[in-house]
């Protein structure tokens, strides 16, 4: 059966457009997929279907159906995954380094969502698409660590909930660039679409969305620093975007930074070590802890102080 889902609008989106605040509230969900649903009646608001450029009032209440979840013309692939917690609704992965989140142009075998469909066989949520079941946040290719897949489309929604609301701890641990003096610090700077490089992000451009990076220095070295960053928000290469732009791009980035990396890497030293968030059915709160891979802590053992 397909999942129903009801809200109440707040006075915050007053005036609103209901096509960019259902974006917001589910930010899975793509603005041409939710036009779509409306142009087919799929989407009431206080129990009528509504265009895509309805503005929205106090207490209006919002009621949707996802259609149920198109079998997804992905091959499962039998791939080992370092799984870190598992249950019926949600499980944590420990992503290694040079694997593709999801199917898309070039990378259509090898990625986790062939491997997801192997091992959940079948068991995850749609609300992404058939390209992405179970996928509600992403990391990039060459970063290693802690990821969420949702099983069901309640838990995806409680879960990416909890992403645009910012209370999903997410800690990071990367190498970066150059000496930090201060011990700790914060980046507060727009992030958006590189105006001259589509391919890139970049921070402070015109129409950028809020970004808030919070860093710290765990370990000196003579030309580097190891440093823990926490996400307030979690924008496309958010990390690597604002450590660049304070002049501590993360050794080993082949898009930002323009510095050639002495050491043998293949991308950034950048890993997704502690995750938390709480539990769509149970309310309790799960955090997980994904280890340093190995080649991350054999450059820390031997990087000259």
């Amino acid at each position: 059966m397909p999942d129903l889902f009801r809200f109440q609008v707040t006075e915050e989106y007053e005036e609103e457009r209901i096509d960019k605040y259902m974006s917001i509230l589910i930010d899975s969900l793509s603005r041409s997929f939710i036009q779509k649903m409306m142009k087919e009646e799929k989407v009431l608001v206080n129990g009528k279907p509504v265009k895509a450029n309805y503005r929205l009032k106090t207490e209006d209440e919002i009621c949707f159906e996802l259609p149920e979840a198109v079998e997804p013309d992905i091959e499962p692939e039998n791939i080992p995954l370092d799984i870190l917690y598992e249950d019926a609704d949600v499980l944590v992965v420990n992503k290694p380094k040079g694997m593709v989140v999801h199917p898309a142009a070039g990378h259509y075998s090898g990625t986790l969502v062939n491997a997801l469909m192997y091992h959940c066989k079948g068991s995850l949520s749609g609300i992404n698409g058939c390209l992405r079941p179970g996928i509600v946040h992403r990391i990039d290719m060459d970063t290693t660590g802690s990821l969420i897949v949702c099983k069901n489309d309640i838990a995806h929604a409680s879960i990416a909930e909890q992403l645009k609301e910012h209370s999903i701890v997410r800690r990071y641990r990367a190498i970066v660039w150059g000496v930090i003096k201060e011990e700790e610090g914060c980046v507060d700077v727009p992030i958006g679409r590189h105006p001259s490089d589509r391919k890139k992000m970049a921070a402070g451009v015109r129409n950028g969305k809020e970004a808030v990076t919070h860093y710290r220095v765990l370990k000196r070295f003579r030309s580097y620093t190891y440093i823990e960053c926490r996400l307030e928000t979690g924008r496309t290469h958010q990390i690597r975007v604002h450590m660049d732009s304070i002049g501590h791009p993360i050794l080993g980035d082949p898009v930002y930074g323009n510095r050639k990396c002495p050491f043998q890497l293949q991308g950034q030293t950048l890993h997704a070590m502690t995750l938390g968030f709480i539990h769509p059915v149970t309310g309790e709160y799960v955090e997980t802890t994904a280890p340093l891979p190995g080649y991350f802590q054999h450059l820390l053992d031997t990087l000259p102080k």
